[in-house]
Parts: structure tokens; sequence; C-alpha cells
């Protein structure tokens, strides 16, 4: 345990470092003058003189080189800079709407359990039959289906059409249906896809066989044998799409008006806020390692004989 722990700290360590310099590099190459954003030229002229003194100010009349080390020097103190436009430490926005964040994707979680476990184990027990191939239908419907579009038709049924739930912004536990489900559908349907794939091959193993023929009941054997096999496979694909989840809930929010970091880092984008940009994509790989670290350790906790294959005991 100890062991994986310090692989994966080490590997958070040069996650930062190469995303500190990826995004870096990457807002130096981006189009426009973030100078120019800032002064707002498009509303009130501009001289030579403003953006001269702002470019001195901001540090950007100094080497790269120069630039990166001071910005990495804060990184290590937890100082992202401040925002451009706000004038704000980009940390605290970011502490501000992460919680936002994550009650958003809890909701899809919740979603996607509520849908997936319930779908996954009865495809699995009435295989080959029309619980299966409904089970198929959806999850091909769910893998197709854009979540902005799904948004889209969400918002015309519940909201225009039967004015069921409100559409946009957050409040009350209404606001978080519609977002919630948009984000956490479509990963139901691949997540009950998998568990009947895993629920199947365990139901073939010998132990499971074995309890068959011991009259052990069949929901003590579905819950304590089979579903715990079938949770690893599952549990690392989430570790591999929990980038895609964190992804998608920048389209979801623009589209519930959902005030988390996905909308702040898209007005960053577009008003060149290149403080914000990056420390929401440090932000987002320190936390997909961390969920991966959280993967490995609940491997041993699920399954001992992956602990004991590492230590060369099988």
């Amino acid at each position: 345990m100890l062991e994986i722990l310090g692989k994966r700290i080490l590997h958070l360590v040069l996650v930062v470092l190469l995303l500190s310099c990826f995004t870096f590099g990457l807002m130096k190459l981006a189009p426009g003058d973030p100078v120019m954003s800032i002064l707002n030229a498009d509303e009130m002229a501009v001289t030579e003189n403003d953006q001269a003194r702002l470019r001195k100010e901001l540090g950007f009349d100094r080497p790269l080189y120069i630039q990166y080390g001071q910005w990495l020097q804060g990184l290590v103190q937890l100082d992202l800079g401040k925002s451009f436009m706000s004038g704000k430490p980009v940390w605290n926005l970011m502490v501000e709407r992460l919680p936002i964040t994550i009650q958003l994707t809890v909701g899809a979680l919740l979603v996607m359990m509520c849908i997936s476990l319930p779908l996954g184990i009865v495809s699995a027990r009435y295989s080959g039959k029309w619980p299966d191939h409904f089970s198929r239908i959806l999850a091909l419907i769910g893998a197709s289906m854009p979540s902005f579009w799904l948004g889209l038709l969400l918002i015309y049924f519940f909201s225009f059409k039967f004015q069921l739930l409100p559409t946009n912004g957050m409040g009350s536990f209404s606001h978080m249906i519609l977002p919630s489900f948009t984000l956490g559908f479509s990963l139901s349907a691949v997540y009950a896809r998998l568990l009947r794939a895993g629920l199947l091959e365990s139901f073939s193993e010998g132990y499971i066989l074995a309890a068959k023929s011991r009259g052990v009941e069949n929901w003590r054997i579905l819950w304590f044998h089979a579903f715990r096999a079938a949770l690893l496979p599952i549990i690392t694909v989430f570790g591999l799409s929990i980038g895609s989840l964190l992804g998608g809930s920048v389209v979801v929010e623009i589209l519930f008006s959902w005030p988390g970091l996905g909308a702040m880092v898209v007005d960053a984008v577009f008003s060149r806020d290149y403080p914000v940009i990056q420390g929401y994509i440090l932000l987002t790989g320190v936390f997909v390692v961390f969920v991966n670290l959280l993967v490995d350790i609940s491997y041993n906790l699920i399954d001992p004989r992956i602990k004991q294959v590492k230590e060369g005991n099988v």
C-alpha cells in the first residue's frame, strides 16, 4: 500500500510539472492578446503607452523562461496568480466554484448508479431475454446521444412543454435534476453494459458454481460474490473516464447556466484570462490523478487476490 502511495505521489508531482509546462506554453501560443482584452480595446481608444505599461505590470516584457519560473514558484506556494479580468486570486475563484461543480458531479454519479446498477443486474440475470435487449438499446442511445442534445431535449419537454422543472441556475433540489440527468445518463448506459459483462463472467466462475451447488441463496451469490468481482473493470473504467466526466460538466454547466468551474473557464477562454485557464487545467489534472490513486487502493479492498499477486504469493 505504501509503495503504491509513494509511486502515485511521484506521479502526481510529474503530472503537475508537465501540465504546468504544457499549459504555460499553450497560453503563450494561443491567438489573441490578453493585454488588449483587459484594456477593452473594442470600446475605447488604447495608446501604445497604455499597452506597454500593462505588459510591464503583468510581466509580459520579460523572457518566457523567467515568466514560467515565477509562475512555477507561485504554484509551489499554491499561488496561481490573479485573474486578468477580476483581479482576484485564481485559487480563491476556484475554491468558490469547486463545490458547485462537485455538487453537479455527485448528482450525475447518483443518476448513473441508480440507472446502471439495476439495469446491469437485470440484464445479466435475464441474458438473451427482453430486459437484456432493452438494456442494449438504452446503451446504444446513451453512447450515441451527445450530452448537449440530451440536455436540449430535457429542457424542451420538462421545462418548456410541461413546465415541471427549472432550466437554469441553482438553488433548490429541482434545479439539479435536469443537469445531473444530462451528465449521468450517457455514463449509466456504458456502465450498465460493463456490469452485465462482469456479472456474466463471474457467474461462470468455479466458486460461483460451487456456491450454487451448496445451496447458497441467489441473492447472496449475487451481492457477496459475483457483484464484488464484477466491480473491478467498472472501477478501472471509472478512473479513466473521470476526465471526460469533468469535460462533460463544462458543456452541461453552460447549457443550464450552472455557475461552476466549467462556466468559469469558458468565460476565461473568451476573455483570454490565462491564469484562470491554467489553474483549471492543473486542478483537473491533479483531480484525475487523485481519483486514479483511490482506484488503485480500492483494488486491494475489493479483491485481496490482487495484493497477493503483487506480493508474489500467487
